[in-house]
């Protein structure tokens, strides 16, 4: 038996209004290389200013995470080439970072996982190669183009220790991790913008074992689900090679979702390789302690805590998915307006969360009203209303005026119009095709404005098409 040990680097882009070193805007979807000045393209004599902004939310993370936080931080170069970085080192942080030796809790429907934070540390990004190829990724351009607007962008990278040992429990913990980083304010941690993504090392070793043997890294995923995925291939690509008597050679993987191999890109890097050394033209970070105490105050309740709280009361399933979908504060709210527990994190989960609606702009008594009503309206009103929680004039009553009706004397002559207007489906319904039955339900449902209880309409049209 083989067990997977499974450490993370995440990075996350943070939000502020301007750069880490710079004054250029820090702001997504500009034209390419329209927010640049000397100093993030690395010209003579550009000297580096620090974000004040930036180094108070990286401490606040750090608090979050349980992490200390250093009375005298460092920032380092880090030295190595690349089209992405302009000035041929990323200042970043080396042995003397601002939070370090922190733990995450984990809930899980097993219990807890503790994992352990290395450390998190506070950089510059790189800016953003555009490969032009129809993946739209490195494996297979035929060219690269290089975006500047990122450079210099305020990235916070959290480092675990190699605590994780299953593509599920990574997943969990980078959701709950994100759902960390939002609700501080930090990012908006979107994945498909890339303001927050990560590198996943892997290795495996016998059950039981503590050794830990040559890890491989899939770089820059932007997708929990894929992450997943990397991982189990990582693992089982492992395990294959040490059963056969070979050896894991320690490289930089690239991860291809469409592609069941995941081909090196390079050969793994160490510390040394990036000679490293303190930063000449920035002095240390000496964050003073009642500003620390500052930031403490401000940080409340955190996702994990709330998942277990809320679990005690719903299943953790349901629990984990308010929590970590940013969806349980108006929970709580509509629960307040006496909805069921379950009912209420059923429409928001399943209803409400495909909307892609902010959960802060609803207003949790009307929402509670449409609810209350959803078994006596139409379902296309209900679908809408929920839709339409999000406006700041949503009102429950425009939702919930309209009633179903199951008067099969009101039904019929429209179900029998539209069967002598549909001759051909009803045919192939008669041959066969079953299938057919929601196209005339569909039908019936459009002509009567969604008022028709579809339960009544399928049985009526089965049997008038069967007949």
């Amino acid at each position: 038996m083989w067990e997977p040990v499974i450490g993370l680097e995440i990075h996350v882009q943070l939000k502020t209004r301007t750069k880490m070193f710079c004054r250029c805007p820090n702001s997504f979807g500009a034209e390419p290389n329209s927010q640049t000045c000397p100093v993030c393209l690395a010209f003579p004599g550009a000297l580096p200013v620090p974000n004040r902004v930036a180094i108070e939310e990286t401490i606040k993370l750090g608090l979050a995470l349980g992490c200390e936080i250093a009375e005298r931080a460092v920032f380092h170069r880090k030295n190595y080439f690349y089209p992405d970085n302009p000035k041929a080192y990323q200042i970043s942080q080396y042995d003397e970072p601002l939070c370090a030796r922190g733990r995450l809790v984990v809930p899980t429907p097993d219990g807890e996982i503790g994992v352990g934070i290395v450390r998190a540390h506070l950089e510059e990004d790189a800016a953003k190669n555009v490969h032009v190829a129809a993946s739209g990724r490195i494996h297979g351009a035929t060219a690269t183009l290089v975006d500047f607007n990122r450079c210099g962008t305020p990235l916070l990278e959290i480092v675990t220790g190699p605590d994780l040992h299953s593509a599920d429990d990574a997943k969990r913990f980078l959701q709950l991790l994100r759902q960390t980083v939002v609700e501080l304010g930090l990012s908006d941690a979107e994945l498909e913008k890339g303001s927050m993504r990560f590198d996943v090392n892997v290795s495996v070793r016998p059950a039981g074992s503590g050794e830990l043997r040559t890890r491989t890294e899939l770089k820059n995923m932007n997708s929990f689900n894929f992450a997943a995925k990397g991982i189990e291939r990582e693992i089982a690509r492992q395990v294959k090679i040490y059963e056969s008597g070979g050896t894991v050679d320690q490289e930089t993987l690239h991860f291809d979702p469409t592609n069941e191999d995941s081909p090196p890109l390079r050969s793994k890097e160490e510390a040394e390789d990036y000679r490293y050394f303190p930063e000449p033209d920035l002095v240390p970070v000496e964050p003073p302690r009642e500003l620390v105490d500052e930031l403490r105050a401000g940080v409340r309740e955190l996702p994990g805590d709330r998942i277990k709280r809320i679990a005690a009361t719903l299943s953790f399933y349901d629990a984990d998915v308010l929590v970590t979908g940013g969806l349980d504060r108006l929970w709580v709210a509509i629960v307040d307006q006496g909805i069921d527990p379950k009912e209420a994190a059923n429409v928001l989960a399943n209803d409400f969360a495909a909307t892609g609606g902010d959960p802060a702009r609803v207003n949790p008594v009307e929402f509670a009203k449409l609810i209350s009503a959803r078994r006596t309206i139409p379902r296309e009103a209900f679908t809408l209303g929920v839709a339409n929680t999000v406006s700041e004039s949503f009102a429950a009553d425009s939702f919930t005026r309209v009633t179903v009706t199951s008067d099969v004397s009101e039904l019929d002559p429209v179900i029998d119009a539209l069967i002598a207007a549909n001759p051909a489906q009803a045919e192939q319904f008669r041959g066969g095709k079953e299938g057919l039955l929601g196209f005339f339900v569909g039908r019936v449902m459009k002509e009567t404005g969604g008022k028709a209880d579809p339960r009544v309409v399928s049985e009526r049209v089965r049997e008038k098409l069967s007949g």
